[in-house]
């Protein structure tokens, strides 16, 4: 989580004492939050709902994807992305990321057979996808593209805001986000005919208060609406949202420049600018240099991070795909030609670049003599896995 105060306070305050806590008020917190981020991404359409799980979910159920279709899904990423493949029915198909720590575009092209649909490219911990290069790909082989920007919330790519580029887009706003309301997410598309199957993924009774559309047949999905206190949270961080995240690249490029000649490979990074700058990744040789380094600076070795890794997903690995087998998608006889077999060793190239990946974490709490600290621990842990003293920065 970053920074919850007293904006948030008043702001629910404020809901509480309207006794209008249900979202499809006119006026509301909710449709104003909607228009508001809409504004920010440049995209027409926005439905706020309870998680960016339930966001994934509704952004494949929109897209029309479910069973005898296959999606494809990075090794590293939040298990939540598969998760959300398996709840419309559909089997998620597990690729190798790059030492970018996203989706490696050459192994999304081999990965395409007869039954994928779609491709979910996620912008891990605040960095952000090669998306140039999967539409693209995409492009040419006709699949749709899911953006999961659930940990990149307020990036941009190439002057493109995360989660605008795909057909459709999906973002979290839980307590671990840059821009929080507890829990919460949200689905964003440009596209109407995509944009009412959305709505009804996320709420299948929104058109006793929205109105019915002649041109559109309502279908049953569980409801996974927001209130109005996510609603008025989410406008209070709307608003520190772009000074925050101005915060954060000036202190990572603080410490760039401090750090610039200890020797030190950062991983790949696409449209740096764009970051959301909440941590330095870098790439070691080995992973024996990444543990020394990673015990230096207090950093994380990103095989360390179990959910995000594809070996730690059990209902996937186990092929657990419901709550009943009747409904379990492994199970379906459409998803008969799917490919559904899965090991611990299946993506090697992902966990050997994993395990000498680390990332070095940067607070929107930290003040200029932490950000020189964590500086000065970077060039110490360099010198200490590299056997070499590093040149003060001036």
């Amino acid at each position: 989580m970053l920074k919850v105060g007293q904006k948030e306070i008043d702001a629910v305050e404020r809901v509480i004492r309207s006794g209008k806590m249900f979202r499809y008020d006119p006026n509301g917190e909710c449709g104003r939050f909607e228009k508001r981020w809409g504004e920010y991404l440049s995209v027409n359409h926005v439905t706020l709902c309870s998680s960016g799980t339930a966001a994934l979910a509704a952004a494949l159920g929109g897209l029309g994807i479910g069973p005898g279709d296959e999606v494809i899904v990075p090794a590293h990423t939040y298990m939540a992305t598969a998760i959300a493949v398996l709840a419309v029915g559909a089997i998620p198909v597990i690729v190798d990321i790059d030492e970018s720590i996203t989706l490696n575009p050459e192994a999304l092209a081999e990965a395409i057979g007869p039954h994928t649909r779609a491709v979910i490219p996620v912008h891990m911990w605040g960095t952000l996808c090669d998306m140039d290069s999967i539409s693209s790909i995409a492009r040419k082989r006709n699949l749709l593209v899911v953006e999961d920007a659930c940990q990149c919330v307020g990036g941009f790519y190439n002057g493109r805001a995360a989660g605008s580029m795909g057909d459709v887009g999906a973002f979290s706003f839980n307590y671990f986000k840059n821009m929080t309301c507890g829990e919460g997410g949200a689905t964003v598309t440009r596209h109407e005919q995509y944009f009412q199957r959305i709505r009804c993924m996320i709420d299948p009774c929104n058109f006793y208060w929205e109105g019915r559309q002649p041109s559109f047949s309502p279908f049953v999905h569980c409801g996974s609406r927001a209130s109005e206190f996510e609603g008025a949270m989410l406008n209070a961080q709307l608003d520190r949202l772009p000074g925050l995240l101005q915060d954060l690249r000036r202190k990572k490029a603080a410490i760039l420049k401090a750090t610039e000649s200890n020797g030190l490979n950062l991983a790949p990074r696409h449209s740096p600018d764009g970051e959301c700058a909440l941590n330095v990744l870098y790439t070691l040789p080995s992973a024996e240099l990444a543990q020394q380094f990673a015990a230096s600076t207090k950093g994380t070795i990103l095989a360390n991070t179990g959910r995000h890794n594809y070996t730690e997903w059990d209902p996937i690995l186990n092929r657990q795909g419901a709550q009943h087998e009747a409904l379990n998608p492994f199970k379906l006889k459409e998803n008969a030609a799917c490919r559904k077999e899965y090991s611990k060793d299946m993506c090697a190239l992902s966990l050997e670049i994993l395990g000498r990946t680390v990332s070095v974490g940067i607070s929107a709490d930290d003040d200029e003599n932490d950000i020189t600290q964590l500086a000065e621990r970077i060039n110490e842990g360099a010198a200490l896995a590299f056997g070499h003293t590093v040149a003060a920065s001036a």
